[in-house]
């Protein structure tokens, strides 16, 4: 079986977006420290994978429209077995705003976009 190991996403303060993760769904630090070429990266996530979240020091901000533009990403998703409505409390109390809640065969889901414009899924089975 091959699985995606990580991703590796630019975001203005890997710091904070750790904390966060750290809170919202659980996440440790697996690693941080110099990035290969400039700036910063921590990796953030559980044992079997994580995000890398990498600043070269100075970011802008993009007005593309990813779901619109090739190569672009258009979000990030997460599993949980947990209480979803639990996770979404958490969510809100990071200050990020819970949209487009939907059911799907299995179960439920929701996104929201993190201060970076990062935009999250967190699915469910959960009916």
């Amino acid at each position: 079986m091959i699985k995606l190991e990580h991703a590796n996403v630019t975001v203005s303060d890997p710091e904070a977006t750790a904390q966060w993760l750290g809170e919202v769904f659980g996440w440790a630090v697996r690693w941080s420290g110099p990035a290969m070429q400039t700036g910063r990266t921590i990796h953030v996530g559980t044992p079997e994978g994580y995000v890398a979240l990498f600043c070269p020091g100075e970011t802008r901000a993009s007005d593309a429209d990813s779901y619109r533009t090739a190569g672009m990403l258009n979000h990030l998703a997460v599993f949980t077995d947990e209480d979803i409505d639990a996770v979404e409390g958490r969510v809100r109390a990071a200050g990020f705003a819970p949209v487009n809640h939907g059911t799907y065969a299995p179960g439920r889901r929701f996104y929201f976009h993190d201060a970076d414009g990062i935009e999250w899924e967190v699915a469910s089975h959960q009916s």
